[in-house]
Parts: C-alpha cells; sequence; structure tokens
C-alpha cells in the first residue's frame, strides 16, 4: 500500500506533545464501518484496536447508529444529568433483563460519570466507605486509569510519574503467575495480613482485572480468581473487577469473571458498554453496599442518553438471545489461537510467548523492541494494531467481536508477515 505522507501540520503545531496512538499510525482517519478504517486519501485499514476495546459492535454499527439516528431526529434528550428519562429506563430494564437477571447477579447500578476512571474512582470511594478504610490491594502490571486514584493502583510506572504527587494509599501484591509458579498462590499477601508487624494496613478492598490489557495480556487462571475472592471473604475485604477493558463480551462471557464462577462484590465496566464508541460507564455492587448519601458522588455527564439509546440497542441486538454471542466469540478465538500457535512455530527464536482469551490475544518477543516493530510494518501493510505490557514488548489484537472470519484471516495473514519482515 502506498501512503502519501498527510498533513499533519495542525496536530503537530496545535495539539499537546501527549498524544499517543497517532504517532505510530500517522494518517488522517476520515470514515470507518465495520472492521475497516479510511483516511482522507482513501487508504483502507484492518482495525484490531478497536478503539482500545470500546467498539466491540465495529465501527458504525448500522443497529446501533440506526437507534441514534431515529433518538437524535425526534429530540430526544442529549444531556440529562441523573435525571430519569426514557433512554436510561429502556437502558435499565434491558441491561436487568438481558444481563443482570440471566446470571443471577443483584447489582445495583451506578452512572458515576463517562469514563472508565470515573467507575475505577467510584468504587474505590464505595468500597473505602463501606469498609472504614484506606488501604486498596492492586497487583503488579495493573492498569485501572488515569486520575488520582485509579493511578495510586495501576502498576506502570511512566504513568504513575505523570501524577506529579505521591500515589498513596495503594499496595501492590504479585499477579498470577508472577514468579512462574515457583511461590504459592498468595502466600506473601495472606501472610502480610495476618502479621501485625507486616506493616500492611488492613484493606478496604482488592482490585483486580482478570485478564491485565495494559499490562501485557495477563491472564489470571480461574482457580487463581476463585482463591482471591476466597480470600477476600475470609479476610473482611470486598472485590472489586475492573472489566472496563475485558467485559462486554471481550473474553467471551459478557462479564469476563464469569468463567471463574464468582460474584464480585463491585464490578466496574466502561468502553464497549455504549456500543458505539460513546462515553459511558457503570460501576456495579451488591445491594447491602449501597450507602451513598444522594449527589455524594457526580457528574455532569452521568447521564449521557445518546450512550443509553446505543447500549440499549447493542444488548438488545447480540445478548437478547443468550449464548450467541459468547459462542461466536470463542469460535473467533480459537481462529486467532491457531495463528498464534502458527507465528510461534515459525519464529520459535523469537517469540517468547502468546497468550489472550475470547478475542483479546497478544504476541510477546524475546526482544522487546521488536513488538513496535511489528506494530510500525502492520500499520504499513493496512492493519491497526497497538503493543502493551510496561515496556510495549507485546504485540496486542484487540479485534471487534463482530469480526468476520475472512477479516480474521486477513488480519492474521498481515501479522504473520509484518514479524517475518521485522526479523
Amino acid at each position: 500500500m502506498t501512503i502519501t505522507q498527510p498533513d499533519l501540520s495542525v496536530f503537530e503545531t496545535l495539539e499537546s506533545e501527549v498524544r499517543s496512538y497517532c504517532r505510530g499510525w500517522p494518517a488522517v482517519f476520515d470514515r470507518a464501518h465495520g472492521s475497516r478504517m479510511y483516511d482522507e486519501d482513501g487508504h483502507e485499514y484492518l482495525d484490531f484496536f478497536a478503539g482500545a476495546g470500546s467498539l466491540n459492535y465495529g465501527h458504525n454499527n448500522p443497529v446501533l447508529k440506526r437507534a441514534l439516528i431515529d433518538y437524535l431526529e425526534r429530540d430526544g434528550v442529549t444531556h440529562g444529568l441523573d435525571m430519569s428519562t426514557t433512554a436510561k429506563r429502556a437502558f435499565l430494564e434491558s441491561f436487568q433483563n438481558y444481563v443482570l437477571r440471566p446470571r443471577d447477579l443483584p447489582y445495583k447500578v451506578m452512572f458515576p460519570g463517562p469514563t472508565g476512571t470515573n467507575a475505577v474512582e467510584s468504587a474505590l470511594k464505595l468500597a473505602r466507605k463501606v469498609k472504614g478504610r484506606e488501604a486498596i490491594v492492586s497487583f503488579t502490571n495493573a492498569f485501572h486509569g488515569m486520575s488520582l486514584g485509579s493511578l495510586a493502583v495501576t502498576g506502570n510506572a511512566f504513568k504513575r510519574a505523570g501524577a506529579g504527587i505521591p500515589l498513596v494509599h495503594g499496595t501492590p501484591m504479585p499477579f498470577d503467575n508472577y514468579f512462574d509458579g515457583q511461590v504459592p498462590d498468595f502466600l506473601w499477601f495472606e501472610r502480610l495480613l495476618e502479621d501485625q508487624g507486616s506493616g500492611l494496613n488492613k484493606p478496604a478492598a482488592v482490585i483486580v482485572e482478570t485478564v491485565q490489557g495494559e499490562g501485557g495480556i495477563n491472564v489470571a487462571r480461574p482457580e487463581w480468581l476463585r482463591a482471591l475472592a476466597e480470600l477476600c471473604e475470609r479476610q473482611d475485604m470486598l472485590l472489586i473487577v475492573d472489566d472496563i477493558q475485558m467485559g462486554c463480551g471481550r473474553t467471551g462471557a459478557f462479564f469476563s469473571f464469569e468463567e471463574a464462577g464468582i460474584t464480585p462484590d463491585i464490578v466496574t465496566v466502561s468502553k464497549s458498554i455504549s456500543g458505539y464508541g460513546l462515553p459511558m460507564a457503570l460501576t456495579l455492587f451488591k445491594p447491602e453496599l449501597d450507602i451513598w448519601e444522594p449527589g455524594e458522588h457526580n457528574g455532569t455527564f452521568r447521564g449521557n442518553n445518546p450512550a443509553f439509546v446505543t447500549a440499549t440497542a447493542a444488548l438488545e441486538a447480540y445478548w437478547a438471545d443468550g449464548s450467541a454471542m459468547e459462542k461466536q466469540t470463542r469460535g473467533r478465538g480459537e481462529q486467532v489461537e491457531q495463528a498464534m500457535i502458527a507465528i510461534t512455530e515459525e519464529n520459535l527464536a523469537d517469540v517468547k510467548e502468546y497468550r489472550g482469551r475470547g478475542l483479546v490475544w497478544g504476541l510477546e518477543f524475546h526482544d522487546k523492541e521488536r513488538a513496535g516493530r511489528v506494530a510500525r510494518r502492520a500499520f504499513e501493510l493496512g492493519l491497526l494494531i497497538e503493543t502493551s505490557g510496561p515496556e510495549s514488548e507485546v504485540v496486542k489484537l484487540l479485534p471487534a467481536l463482530t469480526v468476520t472470519p475472512d477479516e480474521l484471516d486477513e488480519g492474521l495473514t498481515v501479522l504473520a508477515r509484518a514479524v517475518r519482515e521485522t526479523a
């Protein structure tokens, strides 16, 4: 694919140096549909990024778009704070009928603000309020957001340094397989909890991702998650599952923790809950934890009604019929895994490991800079992929759940070529 040099002058002169994704993909994008994006010159890109997991149903999904256009054309309420609206009612009823009740989940629903980090902040605040304690335990290589409370339970040193102040009241513990199986699960954690001389303040809660996306596609085993849930119950700590990137079907089931058979006390959801890439977040929690005072946590944009509309349409289109979407995602995931096996076998000396669940996969190289080279070459070949991990050492695949088998084959073929050509 021949790409002419785009005019990036206004971005380079006016936009802040903090911009990141655009540096790896030097194009000016104009249109998008399904799993395809197009730049202003008409060049086509296959998208295995999906808005960092915000576009599980693809770009401009026609079912969701139709619902949104109809709502806007009839002058439906756009901005509603936490007022009761028909759009919010329709979403809550659909969420209860298609997500909560079929899974026997008792959660109350809170709209904390439009972003994932809003959901995490409210979850941490609620846990501290319920337990009357300050400390929160998180895990190595975790990522929970960029606001100060979320950063305090995030592992990445580069992101933490951006805070500019001490990040307190968070204590990291080893994530699953952090010690390569050489140390029994939670030995260190439980020893600290039981030792009055350990210096660890009694935590209010533990926050965990079942699959660490930004941390390098680190997949927690179901038995590890079950043991963590049991530890939290024994030690009177709340369990918070951050399902912001891995929820809404990304790993197969609607919630990524379903496979482990656990019911977290608090769950954070964002990214693809709106279905269309519109800002929206939820904090879910067991009813007995709902001790908020009215207005104790709020936000101007917690009532994004167009997002409620597309979220309802997504639930009705993809989750009302039970397990069809889950089975499709697992099938697509098996297709990706087979390609990962082939790439690994072709590059045995270079590939350290592949790992993933559902439609989130990572390919790690011994040469930590290789992932970046692979992503750049993939872009040149018309495929959008990003890197993850503390040193950007993992190629991360995050295609839309609606990606077709042919599109998957196309993208995985490009990935294999990019790996081959960056050896």
